[in-house]
């Protein structure tokens, strides 16, 4: 995911998975749909932004083709991106479907207290076909390498994880999409499977051809985040689906 915190953090390479791209037929309200419909010959191409990427030019995302983007909105209880509100709506004012997301902090506060945190800064949700579900960006520690789970036992780590989705379905009405890669997942939840069927996922798998393998429970990927770099400001992304599903997507249907 796209960084603005000190120290600076290298994303972390994935494990090899093959890319067998269902498209999303749509969702309900705040559930993912329960099954993916055929192969999608063209999805829809998007990108996630930070305060890395400052003043965005919106108009020139669009023109390249950019149809989504996720801003960085929020880290732990105690960061707000800068640039949120100018790059938030500015993807907007050009036509671009947008979204929030969340780097958690698992070591710092409950789930529900950051989730509350998020959504109260940025992270909120409308069915108005310009607004993706909030999303939760969980992976390895970038600040500590011997605590790449944050110091949470695996069980621990799933209640985290629920109680921030609960919080964020509690004041928006949505599931969170989750970004994480299929390593972290199933080192760090102990390859649970008990999030799979109420949540889209955001699956992280740069320099491969496909987006692989994915985490316990996944049986297809949402969001493919498949470069740190491209045509695009920031990371580069695809939705597996046509834009006119990820208008019903983002909608909640």
């Amino acid at each position: 995911m796209a960084r603005d915190r000190k120290p600076s953090r290298r994303r972390a390479r994935l494990v090899a998975v093959s890319m067998t791209a269902l498209a999303v037929a749509g969702v309900a309200l705040v559930e993912i749909p329960a099954s993916a419909a055929r192969p999608v010959a063209n999805p829809a191409k998007g990108h996630d932004v930070s305060s890395h990427q400052k003043n965005v030019d919106w108009p020139s995302a669009k023109a390249k083709g950019a149809t989504f983007v996720y801003v960085k909105a929020t880290e732990s209880t105690d960061y707000v991106n800068p640039y949120f509100a100018e790059q938030y709506d500015g993807a907007r004012t050009a036509g671009i479907v947008r979204g929030a997301y969340h780097f958690a902090r698992p070591d710092k506060s409950s789930g529900a207290t950051q989730a509350a945190y998020f959504v109260a800064h940025g992270g909120d949700w409308k069915a108005d076909g310009w607004t993706l579900p909030p999303a939760l960006d969980i992976e390895y520690n970038p600040y500590d390498k011997k605590r790449g789970c944050y110091g949470l036992s695996k069980a621990k780590m799933v209640g985290w994880i629920k109680a921030f989705s609960a919080e964020v379905r509690r004041e928006t009405g949505r599931r969170p999409v989750i970004y994480t890669t299929a390593h972290w997942w199933n080192t760090c939840t102990g390859s649970s499977t008990a999030l799979a069927s109420t949540h889209a996922l955001w699956i992280a798998r740069h320099e491969s051809a496909d987006a692989g393998s994915l985490p316990a429970g996944w049986s297809y990927w949402t969001f493919w985040q498949y470069d740190n770099s491209g045509s695009l400001p920031g990371d580069q992304n695809l939705f597996n689906g046509t834009a006119g599903q990820l208008k019903k997507f983002a909608r909640g249907y």
